[in-house]
């Protein structure tokens, strides 16, 4: 068969699937179907190699050539054809408004009634019911026309940055261009941006259907959330009220739907025509899958119950690079305008996006604007972290052996000395005392170093190797902060009981739990706005993947939202990344090297052929792994596995695996299913194809989810030892050097703010004056907080006091900053450094004791009604400063009885009490 047949017979076979009857001129029916093909098809200016009828009429045109033919200079032919349809003969417009050119390996497609019409790559055809409604549309509606003439963005709670990137979008839309990329810091509003820009291509845009893919199940649930919570600028509707927004828990696509949410995986799933999905294979984020194993895109073929035309939009919200690589003939497969969102690109993100990065807006930047907070670096470091140690074997001494699967222990004695990597902890050996040294060195300092005058722990976030291991952390957590369990929960895929969605809402919105622990399932996308300190027990090889986690702790709050969790938190000026392991030292990759090796773990495998994927690293690695894993079982383990693969036992498959790599094996299939005479040897296409068969054959049985979840609990069940022995030793714990810096740039800014405004500010004026002049007001002080909330200083008095608490730690002698009052002693400090830093409350209190004990030996007796509102009063001045009458009409004193009682309390005498305090107290 010669090129331009095989050309053929493949356009024939793709036309048929989307929908169309394909006829030879001399056998035309245009009542057999709503669309018709008709090959060699006579116009004026010659045949045209296919004549579209669809409702009969002609609408379009397609031109054939052979595989590898250049398609751009086509278009010329495909044109002239469409427009000499001979007279007579019905059409949905002259010239024909469709053209097609296809290589049957490759496939272009324009529509002349959209505006600059030009030509696009499209996966396959079009269905004929598509192209009719194309052609009833007017020009003016075309999507592509609409995007030229977008309404602009009217008043909205819009963030600037979220506006700036809708507007760049759409002007990138309005030029056609396919791809475009969005970046924008965690926390900046990627999600609710492109809702908004959903519902405008929605309502103004001409789109029928827009798809909207998420890294992973949870994160579909958060989406889900933000179409709800979308109230319309235009009619004040919630978005799922008008519109229909549905998420993915079935492989089915509701045809009202107008958003439809989902992940790569299951949309893979649904192309490849699966009834049902597997959910579990979609609850991990692509960042832990990745391999390096899949070295080209997973195959998909048309299906006709998702066709091309199924989605206008497709966006890609915060997904891993592989989706860009290994899934990117998924994209590929609508004809569609692709929009990414990322935090964190990667050259070959931009790359697939054609460069056209609309939108760049970093974290340093989001920082600056105030839409994300920054961070500092708290380092611990353990001998046992860094190097590991040795566990003697000794006779008679019985050393715990705990199964993976079950976690239940027995006792033996080890053969030898077992010397344990730093690697191998957690895995291997579970090292009791270095996660409990990491986590009393935590729990020692988060309240006097981290969070130096918190009493509540901080929200806190700790990222865990693995599932048991987040079982030893969130044990010992309660252990040694001597909590119940409520105070430190697991929350990871494998949680049972609550949900882990309903502990994460927990984790969100209450006061419990304090800290949570996870593997991956809170590692990206997911909004925990009141975490203010991540904890690093576990490296991230990726640059990518660590920038994700981090962006867990970005995200601003308001103080209010902030103290209904964290009732004694101030404001979340930034976060702590604790780092355990050396996570922040380390290189990372921005992308992994495609390369076979043998450190993938078993369930990142047996996870991409859950997907579909298959190739021969992916084969040869699972054949060598099973092999492995059939010696350490047991019979009854044999069996089990043998019972759920329907009789076929591990080496078996094994066996079945690498003979689907076979070369001879594979040249003999080849021959036979090609026709080939004996002396004739395969191409490399067709060896091609029949390996992918035979492989895709050797690993059907392992698409089980029953045979993999079995598979991985017997590669769990053999044990890990428990060193109960070995004490761990702290090498150092405390900020890093760059941290450090930070907070002595602030205090020499804040002491070079305090020279350039001592002319400027009521209350430096007062501090400055020598001796100070009395009568410092409440409101100096605020005014003062004010300009130092503003650039370029941007700060809060606690934040302040805790650089001074970090540079100068001998000067400080208290935890303070919380109270704006507190700005009085750091700039008394910051004028005279020999004065002590003293949170101003303590101060305050000192002389109120001083001047109780001056009152006794002038024989002043007080009752004890009368010292509760003295108390009372020493409270409110050491807040505010000064006492006024007028002050008792309100809480607290309204609640002791107010004005009236006071004077009954202390009748005459008040107002020289009062003005004494003022003085003495306030001084």
């Amino acid at each position: 068969m010669n090129p331009e047949d095989q050309a053929r017979q493949d356009i024939d076979r793709q036309l048929e699937q989307c929908g169309w009857h394909v006829q030879d001129r001399s056998a035309m029916n245009l009542s057999a179907g709503p669309g018709i093909a008709i090959r060699e098809f006579p116009m004026q200016t010659g045949e045209a190699d296919y004549l579209l009828y669809v409702a009969g009429k002609a609408i379009g045109v397609i031109e054939a050539k052979p595989k590898g033919h250049p398609l751009i200079g086509v278009e010329t032919q495909s044109a002239k054809y469409a427009g000499a349809l001979p007279p007579g003969i019905p059409a949905h417009g002259n010239p024909l408004p469709f053209s097609y050119e296809s290589t049957g390996a490759v496939t272009q497609f324009t529509n002349l009634l959209e505006p600059d019409a030009r030509s696009r790559e499209v996966f396959t055809f079009h269905r004929p019911d598509e192209l009719l409604r194309l052609a009833l549309l007017r020009s003016e509606e075309q999507v592509r026309n609409k995007l030229k003439n977008l309404p602009p963005l009217g008043p909205s709670q819009l963030w600037p940055v979220q506006r700036r990137a809708i507007e760049n979008l759409e002007q990138a839309l309005a030029k056609n261009s396919p791809r475009s990329l969005i970046q924008m810091a965690t926390g900046s509003g990627k999600t609710l941006t492109a809702v908004n820009a959903c519902y405008r291509l929605i309502k103004f845009g001409g789109a029928k259907r827009i798809l909207f893919l998420v890294d992973r199940s949870n994160l579909g649930h958060q989406t889900y959330q933000a179409f709800q919570q979308f109230v319309s600028p235009i009619n004040a509707y919630k978005f799922t009220d008008e519109y229909h927004v549905q998420q993915l828990t079935s492989n089915s696509v509701a045809p009202t739907s107008k958003v439809v949410i989902t992940t790569i995986q299951r949309l893979y799933s649904i192309l490849k025509g699966e009834e049902q999905f597997d959910d579990t294979a979609e609850e991990h984020s692509l960042f832990e899958l990745e391999t390096g194993l899949v070295k080209e895109p997973l195959p998909v073929v048309y299906n006709n119950r998702i066709p091309i035309e199924a989605f206008d939009f497709v966006v890609v919200d915060e997904c891993h690079r592989s989706i860009y690589n290994v899934w990117r003939q998924v994209l590929d497969y609508f004809d569609a305008f692709l929009i990414g969102l990322t935090a964190t690109p990667t050259t070959q993100t931009i790359g697939f996006f054609n460069n056209n990065l609309v939108m760049e807006y970093g974290h340093e930047q989001a920082v600056a604007d105030g839409v994300n907070v920054g961070f500092d670096l708290y380092r611990i470091r353990t001998r046992i972290t860094e190097g590991g140690a040795t566990l003697e074997g000794e006779p008679g001494q019985f050393v715990p052996h705990r199964d993976r699967r079950t976690r239940s222990k027995r006792y033996a004695e080890l053969e030898d000395d077992l010397t344990y990597t730093a690697n191998q902890l957690d895995r291997d050996v579970v090292a009791e005392d270095q996660i409990r040294l990491v986590i009393r060195t935590f729990k020692q300092r988060v309240l006097t170093e981290i969070f130096p005058g918190r009493t509540d722990v901080p929200k806190t976030l700790v990222f865990a190797k693995d599932d048991s291991h987040a079982e030893d952390i969130t044990r010992i957590l309660r252990e040694e902060f001597g909590k119940g369990n409520d105070f430190a929960q697991k929350i990871t895929y494998r949680t049972t009981g609550k949900k882990p969605e309903n502990l994460l809402a927990e984790f969100r919105n209450s006061y419990n739990p304090r800290i949570a622990v996870t593997v991956d399932m809170i590692a990206t996308g997911t909004d925990v706005k009141p975490l203010e300190c991540l904890v690093f027990m576990r490296n991230v090889r990726s640059a990518a993947y660590f920038e994700q986690m981090k962006g867990r702790g970005v995200r601003v709050i308001g103080i209010d939202a902030l103290r209904s969790v964290t009732p004694d938190a101030d404001a979340k000026t930034h976060f702590v990344l604790v780092d355990a392991v050396g996570v922040a030292e380390q290189d990372k990759t921005a992308c992994k090297p495609l390369d076979r090796t043998p450190s993938v773990p078993l369930d990142k495998i047996l996870g991409l052929v859950a997907m579909g994927a298959a190739n021969p690293d992916i084969v040869s690695t699972l054949a060598s792994r099973l092999t492995r894993l059939d010696r350490q079982l047991t019979d009854e383990q044999r069996e089990q596995v043998t019972h759920q693969a329907g009789g076929t036992d591990l080496p078996a498959l094994a066996a079945s695996l690498l003979g689907s790599l076979d070369p001879d094996a594979q040249a003999s299939r080849a021959a036979e299913a090609f026709g080939l005479a004996e002396n004739q040897e395969p191409t490399e296409a067709q060896l091609d194809q029949v390996q992918g068969e035979m492989m895709a054959e050797a690993l059907k049985p392992l698409h089980d989810p029953k045979l993999r979840d079995l598979l991985l609990n017997l590669k769990r069940s053999h044990e890990q030892v428990i060193d109960e022995v070995t004490q761990d030793e702290l090498l150092h714990a405390g900020f890093d050097a760059a941290a450090r810096e930070k907070a002595q740039a602030l205090v020499t800014d804040f002491k070079a703010f305090i020279e350039r405004n001592k002319d400027d500010l009521e209350a430096i004026q007062v501090l400055y004056s020598r001796p100070h002049r009395a009568g410092l007001r409440f409101r100096q002080v605020r005014d003062l907080a004010n300009a130092l909330k503003n650039p370029p200083l941007s700060a809060t008095p606690e934040r302040v006091w805790n650089a001074y608490q970090a540079t100068e730690p001998q000067a400080v002698k208290g935890r303070g900053g919380k109270d704006l009052v507190d700005l009085i002693a750091l700039v008394r400090h910051a004028l005279d450094p020999q004065q002590p830093l003293v949170p101003y409350s303590l101060s305050v209190d000192e002389r109120y004791r001083r001047w109780l004990a001056e009152q006794e030996q002038r024989g002043v007796v007080f009752t004890d009604e009368q010292r509760q509102w003295l108390d009372a009063i020493r409270d409110h001045i050491a807040k505010s400063l000064r006492i006024e009458e007028d002050d008792f009409e309100y809480a607290p004193f309204n609640q002791i009885g107010g004005l009236g009682r006071v004077h009954d309390l202390f009748g005459e005498r008040l107002p020289e009490i009062m003005e004494e305090l003022n003085r003495r107290l306030a001084a």
